[in-house]
């Protein structure tokens, strides 16, 4: 099959982001499709050197190229950039949409991109939605400061399938409001042998239990029936007290403060309480710099977002799965995601601060063999090659799913 994958690697090129898009690339290749990365979403892209957004495509265009020719050199000439709907970098705009002409699916992870017009009326597209609860949220109540709001939901509806990380969405106590879509349930693929050789580094016993997080995130109130969700930084207090309780170790990779004096307290804040606080940006700007500060870790501790907590969703982060592919435990906050992964060796859940305290004091009783099991976690349950073979079969089905918007192509010409 012919497969286009859209995500928000160039918008935001930092590593974590990159590895959270270009690893459904890289995966769905090494099935043997024919695979093709494009990026248009109407935006400018944010610039870590300047460490601001910018109407200059030149440290996108190069972080890109690099990637490709570093991690997939057999894809370094099957990416297109439209710079601000605009300009195309990587492929020719000729090249790209010649090749959209002849796509089976169109695999928009995140929403990032409109839907290119050159696909054909057979060509599926599939809506990937990463940040569940927020993003169903944000379709069912239109918050006046979700720019666009209109639009955007409109072009999530033009989709064929909809797609979702809340794997727990069908649980009787999973509370997403129900906005009219279908939504499948799918998680995070990781091409295991990008992730070999960490997996086989072995970590000092000193090494800091880590984690890389925004601490602020929405635009505005995010309310449903009277009721505001938060992001993380609502959740972290049920961990801030840890590396006193534990005595271990504990370093945060922090971004998303913009202003530098509520960052500044915000670091003495949590370094009062014996978290060790590095520039996440920094310490993660690209993909390998990414990979080694996973490396590096004893394993992750971490919180979730309060949304993906308070509804039940079943998230599962795909950090969390790039820690357990690189053979490092996890100790994460609950979402619901046990009901559909195992927990208890390598990968375990917590819903309170003395749950966390327990989780890390019995990987530490047995490092070795929940690293094993992290590893053996990572490849049963979000190996690429099982993730992306049933997220195409389920996205190409014959049936509809409940979805209004099955791609015919009086449905498709409708879109434009």
């Amino acid at each position: 099959m012919r497969i286009i994958v859209s995500g928000l690697a160039a918008l935001h090129p930092v590593g974590g982001v990159t590895w959270d898009y270009l690893q459904y690339v890289i995966g769905l290749a090494d099935l043997g499709h024919d695979v093709y990365y494009h990026e248009d979403t109407w935006s400018w892209p944010f610039d870590p050197e300047r460490n601001a957004h910018t109407d200059d495509p030149g440290y996108s265009v190069r972080y890109l190229g690099e990637f490709f020719a570093r991690y997939a050199p057999g894809l370094s000439k099957a990416w297109h950039y439209r710079h601000l709907h605009e300009q195309s970098f990587g492929m020719s705009a000729s090249a790209f949409d010649e090749v959209a002409r002849g796509c089976d699916l169109f695999l928009n992870v995140s929403g990032a991109s409109a839907i290119p017009e050159q696909l054909p009326g057979r060509c599926r597209t599939v809506f990937l939605d990463t940040d569940p609860g927020y993003n169903q949220i944000v379709l069912r109540e239109r918050p006046a400061w979700s720019e666009n709001v209109e639009r955007w939901a409109d072009a999530v509806a033009a989709h064929d399938r909809h797609f979702t990380y809340a794997e727990n969405i069908a649980g009787a106590d999973c509370a997403i409001p129900d906005v009219g879509l279908s939504w499948r349930p799918t998680r995070m693929p990781i091409p295991l042998p990008l992730w070999d050789g960490l997996a086989g580094t072995p970590t000092p016993a000193r090494a800091p239990w880590t984690t890389v997080m925004s601490w602020g995130v929405f635009k505005g109130p995010l309310v449903l029936n009277g009721t505001e969700y938060r992001g993380k930084e609502a959740e972290f207090a049920k961990i801030l007290a840890l590396p006193a309780v534990t005595g271990l170790p504990m370093s945060l990779a922090l971004g998303g403060v913009a202003d530098a004096a509520a960052r500044e307290r915000l670091v003495d804040t949590l370094g009062d309480h014996g978290w060790s606080v590095v520039d996440g940006p920094g310490q993660t700007r690209t993909p390998e710099l990414y990979r080694t500060f996973l490396a590096r870790s004893r394993g992750e501790i971490s919180v979730a977002k309060n949304v993906y907590v308070a509804l039940r969703t079943g998230w599962f982060s795909c950090r969390t799965a790039c820690y357990l592919a690189a053979g490092r435990p996890a100790v994460v906050q609950d979402t619901g995601f046990g009901a559909h992964l195992p927990t208890g060796e390598g990968l375990l859940a917590f819903d309170s601060a003395a749950q966390a305290a327990d989780a890390l004091a019995r990987v530490e009783q047995d490092y070795a063999r929940h690293a094993r099991a992290a590893r053996e976690l990572a490849r049963e349950h979000f190996d690429a090659r099982k993730v992306l073979a049933k997220l195409v079969d389920d996205a190409m089905d014959s049936g509809t799913g409940g979805n209004a918007h099955a791609g015919s192509d009086a449905t498709r010409g409708a879109r434009r």
